[in-house]
């Protein structure tokens, strides 16, 4: 797993603890659920909007939150990014054809 998403894995963890009025994922977390989920489509759609219309800049920082809100959303379901990078790490070498073939069976 790279070392900036275990870091900011583990700070995520940290700061969901913390008070909602010391931190953004501990205000997010407070919400709950829709909320972290409504903010990730936001984030989504932001990245796309950028991806089409804004510079490289912007893809970019768009992209860095959407990564956080995934992560964010991930934490607050329980899911490790370890076992998203295991899922990625079982795809490797199978056709995003047939690996997406293999799922409506």
């Amino acid at each position: 797993m790279p070392d900036t998403l275990s870091r900011l894995e583990a700070t995520i963890a940290q700061r969901r603890l913390a008070s909602p009025d010391e931190s953004y994922v501990a205000k997010l977390h407070a919400k709950g659920l829709n909320k972290i989920a409504q903010k990730l489509g936001e984030e989504a759609t932001e990245t796309v909007i950028a991806a089409l219309a804004g510079d490289e800049a912007e893809l970019v920082g768009e992209a860095a939150d959407l990564l956080f809100h995934l992560m964010v959303l991930l934490a607050e379901k329980g899911v490790a990014l370890e076992q998203v990078f295991a899922e990625l790490d079982r795809r490797e070498g199978v056709s995003g054809l047939d690996e997406k073939a293999s799922r409506s069976e």
